[in-house]
Parts: structure tokens; sequence; C-alpha cells
């Protein structure tokens, strides 16, 4: 069968680990390759990782055809949702995932022509939710708003190496984003440095932003709402004086009607 590998669609498919395909190809060669790989007429689209093992140690597979679709778009678009329904895709492929699936839904409406108002012909678009917020897709990569945020401060200002520290777990999210903010050159030796380089430089980052954050200025009251103030809480003052003056008669009461009176 002649299979072919399109390098736009293998791309949405991020590398494994030396650990990670070293353990899928020990369970190919043992229990052989359980699952069909995936085909849209003769393109690969799911199953690249076990297609390129079984070939290397001819290991028979099976494959199954998905021709539902209209357009690589539409397969794109599945295998990003095929993806993020895997337990195993970290937050940070996650996020990317759905990032990607922000900007093919956005290109796809744009090309649309546009609905006239009670068009109720008008073909639905079964993308939805409408993934124009960050909102849409922190829920659909099951991660917050915030680090959607952060991923996307890394997808544009990190460097390659940063990028794939992120991936592999060398450094999080919260970090990376952090150590983006620095010139390529330190990124790149950051990363360089090992794992204790880069907390070092995602921390000094951190108290520089710290540093140069504006201090809060004291809000000035009003002379007179400031007199309410005080009166309110040498009121309250008082009423917790009473209280506890109360509580103590009451102590002193109870150690007497026991014979323990200390007077």
């Amino acid at each position: 069968m002649d299979i072919k590998i399109n390098d736009e669609l293998r791309s949405f498919v991020d590398p494994l680990t030396d650990i990670e395909y070293a353990a899928l190809e020990r369970s190919l060669q043992t229990e052989g390759c359980r699952d069909a790989l995936v085909l849209w007429r003769d393109t690969l689209i799911d199953g690249h990782n076990r297609y390129e093992i079984c070939t290397k140690h001819n290991i028979p597979f099976r494959t199954v055809h998905n021709n539902n679709f209209a357009s690589l778009e539409d397969v794109m678009l599945w295998m990003i949702d095929n993806h993020l329904a895997r337990r195993s895709v970290s937050d940070f492929q996650r996020g990317v995932l759905a990032l990607r699936k922000k900007e093919l839904v956005a290109a796809r409406m744009a090309e649309q022509p546009p609905q006239e108002e009670g068009d109720k012909n008008a073909p639905a678009d079964e993308t939805s939710p409408p993934w124009n917020t960050r909102e849409d897709v922190a829920r659909a990569a099951r991660v917050s708003s915030n680090t959607i945020s952060q991923i996307e401060r890394i997808q544009k200002a990190a460097t390659p190496q940063l990028r794939e520290a992120v991936r592999t777990g060398a450094i999080s999210i919260n970090a990376a984003a952090n150590v983006a903010q620095l010139p390529e050159e330190q990124q790149i030796a950051a990363v360089a440095g090992g794992r204790k380089e880069l907390q070092q430089a995602a921390r000094q980052v951190r108290e520089q932003k710290m540093a140069t954050r504006p201090k809060k200025e004291k809000v000035e009251l009003d002379p007179e709402d400031e007199l309410a103030a005080l009166r309110k809480e040498v009121a309250s003052l008082k009423d917790r004086m009473a209280t506890l003056l109360t509580d103590n008669q009451r102590l002193k009461q109870r150690l007497a009607n026991a014979g323990l009176d200390d007077e």
C-alpha cells in the first residue's frame, strides 16, 4: 500500500521523547500493532509514530479510511480534536493545539461570505464554540485563560530551544513565559545551563517586574469621611470591650460557684 505522509499534517503531532519512542517501539515489537492506522484517501492522518516503527521493523499493521473530510483543513481540525482528547498530551501541547484550531477556525470564517441577519438557511459552523475569545481556547485545552496567555507569549517570543524545553517538561509554562521576555542570547544560554539555570532566569525576570511595578499610592480620604471611619472603629472597639468584660464577669461567677474564686 502506498501511504503518503503530509508534512503539514505531520507537524500537528509532537515528536516523542527518546524514552517515549523506545517504549512504543518495545510495545510494537512485543505485542504488534493493535490499533489501525487512519488514512484520509491515501494520506496518513493518525498513527505516524506507529507507522514509522512498523515500517522500520517490518511489523504488520492494519489501516482504516476516513474519507468524510472535504478538505485538508477539515483533516487538520479533526487531528487537533483527536489529540486534545488524549490524556497523555501535556497542558502546553493542548494549549498550542487549541491556539492552532483558533487560527484555522478564524481563517475559515473569514473566507465565508457575510450572512444577512435573520438568515435561517445559512449553514451552521460545526466548529463552534466561536473560538473568538481566550476563554474558548482555554476551555478546549482544559487549562486556565492565564495559561493560554502564557503559551501565546512563548509561541511569539521564545526561541526554538526554549519552546523545546517547555515541551519536554524541562521548564514550566509559567517560568518559560517569563524567560521568553529575555533577549534570545540569554534564553539560549539559560536552556543550555539546564533546569536550575532556567529557574534562575525566570526568577530574575519576576523580581525585575516586581521592582519596576509602581507602588500603590495611599488614598487620601476626605476629612469628614476619615472622621466617620475613626468613629466607626472606636464604636467597634467599645463593643468588643463590652463583650470581653461580660465574658470576664461570667468566668468569675463560674469560678466562684465552683469554690475556686481567686479573690
